[in-house]
C-alpha cells in the first residue's frame, strides 16, 4: 500500500509536498533533466506561483481520467487568468476538492456526491464556492471534449448567501473624515485618502492600492481592472473633477514616501498588495483606523472597506451609471448586491 501523505500534503497533485513553507515536486526517476536536474523541484512559495511553475514545466495535460486530472489542468489552465485575489482562493478551493474527491473517476460525479460534499462540511459558504469551482472545472471539460455534458448543472439547488445589506449613511463617511492625526502623512490620513477615492470611484481594493503616479493622466485615472486583465483587458479612464483631483492629491501628500511609484505605499516605498493577492499592512491599518473611528466618534456598527463599494454603487444616480463605475459587465450584479440605498416610494396620496 502507497505510504500515507502527510496532514500538510493533503490535496496537493501528486507527488507535491510542502517543506520549509515552499511547494516542492518530486521528481520521478529518469525524469531529471526535465526538471534542472534535480530530484526535489522547487515550484514556489504559494499555490498560485507553484501551479504556474508546474504548467510551465509540464504544459497542458492530455490524459484526463479522474476529477483529480480535470482540476489539475483546470489549475494549470483557467485559474491564471483569473485576477490574483481569485487565483489564490480557487487554489484554496482546488486543493480541498482534491483531497476529497480527486481520486473518483471523471464521469462518476453526481448530485447526490455535490450535497454530501456540502453537508459533511461545516464551513458551509466555503463549500459552495468550492462547488462553483469545480461546476466550471466541469463546464470546461465540456469544452475540452472529456464530456458531453455536464454532470450537476441545473440538477443542483444550494441556497445562495444573501447579500449584504450595510449602507454607510453620508453622516458615518463625514465621522471618519474629521478623525484627527498628530502626523502629517501616515496611516489616519492614507485611510481617508483612500476613502475619499474610493467613494468616487468604486474602485476594488487590489486595483486602488496598485494605482501608480503614471496611472494619473491629463485625461484622468487610468485603470485596468485585474478582474478582467487576462481576459477581456477593457480599460477604464475615470475623468478627473475638482473633488477627485483634491483626493489624489491628498493622497500624494500624505504618503510616507514621496518619491515612490505607488499612491499608497508603506514605508519603505512599496506596493501594500502582494502578488498572491494579501494586502496584510493595508488591511491591519484598516481595522486600526476602524478600532478608533468606533472609540471616538459617533459611528458603533461596523462596516468595510468593500461597504464604500457599494456606498459609491448606492448613490450613483442610475443602474448604468453604477455599473460603469464598478466595472461590471452583468448588471444584475450591479443591482442585486451593490445598490443598497433604501428605495424611497411616493405615498399614493
Amino acid at each position: 500500500m502507497p505510504k500515507k501523505r502527510n496532514t500538510e500534503n493533503r490535496g496537493l497533485p501528486s507527488r507535491w509536498r510542502t517543506i520549509h513553507g515552499a511547494y516542492y515536486f518530486r521528481v520521478p526517476a529518469g525524469l531529471e533533466a526535465m526538471w534542472d536536474g534535480k530530484k526535489q523541484f522547487r515550484l514556489g512559495k504559494t499555490l498560485p506561483e507553484a501551479y504556474k511553475a508546474w504548467a510551465d514545466r509540464l504544459g497542458t495535460l492530455g490524459d484526463v481520467k479522474t476529477v483529480g486530472d480535470l482540476i489539475d489542468r483546470y489549475a494549470l489552465e483557467v485559474v491564471p487568468k483569473k485576477e490574483v485575489t481569485t487565483q489564490a482562493h480557487n487554489a484554496v478551493a482546488i486543493k480541498r476538492l482534491r483531497a476529497v474527491l480527486g481520486a473518483m473517476p471523471l464521469v462518476s460525479i453526481k448530485p447526490r456526491h455535490v450535497y454530501l460534499y456540502i453537508d459533511k462540511r461545516s464551513a458551509k459558504t466555503a463549500a459552495k464556492r468550492e462547488i462553483e469551482v469545480l461546476s466550471h472545472a466541469y463546464t470546461k471539460a465540456v469544452e475540452w471534449g472529456y464530456l458531453d455534458r455536464h454532470p450537476f448543472k441545473r440538477e443542483v439547488r444550494l441556497e445562495g448567501q444573501k447579500p449584504r445589506t450595510r449602507y454607510v449613511e453620508d453622516w458615518e463617511i463625514v465621522e471618519c473624515l474629521s478623525l484627527g492625526s498628530r502626523r502629517k502623512t501616515g496611516s489616519v490620513l492614507a485611510i481617508q485618502a483612500y476613502m475619499r477615492i474610493k467613494l468616487l470611484t468604486g474602485l476594488r481594493r487590489g486595483d486602488l492600492l496598485r494605482l501608480t503616479m503614471s496611472d494619473l493622466k491629463e485625461d484622468g485615472i487610468h485603470v485596468t481592472p485585474g478582474k478582467t486583465e487576462n481576459t477581456t483587458g477593457k480599460r477604464l479612464i475615470y475623468e478627473w473633477t475638482d473633488e477627485l483631483r483634491e483626493a489624489v492629491e491628498l493622497a500624494k501628500r500624505v504618503r510616507p514616501v514621496s518619491i515612490a511609484p505607488w499612491l499608497f505605499c508603506n514605508r519603505r516605498g512599496e506596493c501594500y498588495f502582494n502578488d498572491d493577492g494579501r494586502a496584510g499592512g493595508w488591511d491591519t491599518m484598516w481595522r486600526n483606523f476602524m478600532d478608533r473611528v468606533r472609540e471616538e466618534t459617533k459611528v458603533k456598527e461596523h462596516f468595510t472597506e468593500h461597504d464604500l463599494r457599494a456606498k459609491c454603487a448606492s448613490d450613483a444616480e442610475t443602474l448604468e451609471h453604477a455599473q460603469a463605475l464598478l466595472a461590471h459587465a452583468d448588471r444584475k450584479v450591479t443591482e442585486r448586491i451593490y445598490r443598497r440605498k433604501p428605495e424611497r416610494v411616493k405615498p399614493l396620496r
